[in-house]
């Protein structure tokens, strides 16, 4: 399975942020945007998502569903932005137990790690296993974003796409959330991740987003 983006080009208002962005990504691989706020990094990660349409390009994921049909890209994909998209008044295990739910079960080529986590499970494996049963919005900010990073684990999908995963969270839970994702890496998921942390990642690529500074450097 392969995630590919081809010269991708997306505007904001009426400027052009980025243009002719292209890389692809295989099982076990992790790419990283860097850049200067305001660079695209963002806007960049929500078109391969398929929440906006680029201004030129196009985003394919190279596998085909269990049935032999094409899957799309954002079939493929979790997306984890700056919000957590947990409702406040509901339980921890309420809200995980939406998202699973809602993403059901991958219908496509996957390794034998690749299983979705029940909610139990995955609030365990963000270290929170025993505030569950709260509401989401009793809890701290560290520990709302450690609970939105376990609604990527209740429903097993191939590629992460993360936005400044870390903001909130402690040494010891970036510690807790840097393993996860080398578990999901070592079951031959993906990862596209915003972030101007490290995030223990060795041997992941590094994509630098110039914004509107690149794109006119090269026109001039």
């Amino acid at each position: 399975m392969r995630l590919i983006a081809e010269n991708l080009s997306a505007r904001r208002g009426e400027d052009l942020l980025f243009r002719e962005i292209s890389f692809s990504l295989g099982g076990g691989e992790s790419m990283l945007l860097t850049g200067k706020n305001g660079s695209g990094k963002s806007t960049l990660l929500r078109v391969v998502a398929g929440f906006l349409r680029p201004e030129t390009g196009n985003v394919r994921w190279d596998a085909p569903r269990a049935d032999g049909e094409t899957i799309r890209p954002a079939e493929a994909c979790h997306y984890l932005g700056h919000r957590n998209a947990m409702k406040a008044e509901l339980s921890v295990s309420e809200n995980l137990s939406f998202w699973k739910s809602l993403f059901g079960t991958f219908d496509g080529p996957q390794s034998d790690t690749a299983a979705a986590m029940t909610v139990e499970e995955a609030a365990e494996a963000v270290g929170l296993s025993g505030i569950a049963h709260l509401p989401f919005g009793y809890l701290s900010a560290g520990q709302q974003r450690r609970m939105a990073f376990a609604k990527l684990l209740v429903s097993w999908r191939p590629v992460w796409i993360l936005d400044e995963p870390t903001a909130a969270l402690d040494v010891n839970a970036e510690a807790v959330f840097t393993g996860l994702i080398k578990q999901h890496l070592s079951g031959g998921g993906i990862v596209l991740a915003a972030t101007h942390q490290p995030l223990g990642l060795e041997n992941a690529r590094e994509l630098k987003m110039t914004g509107f500074d690149g794109v006119m450097e090269e026109i001039w």
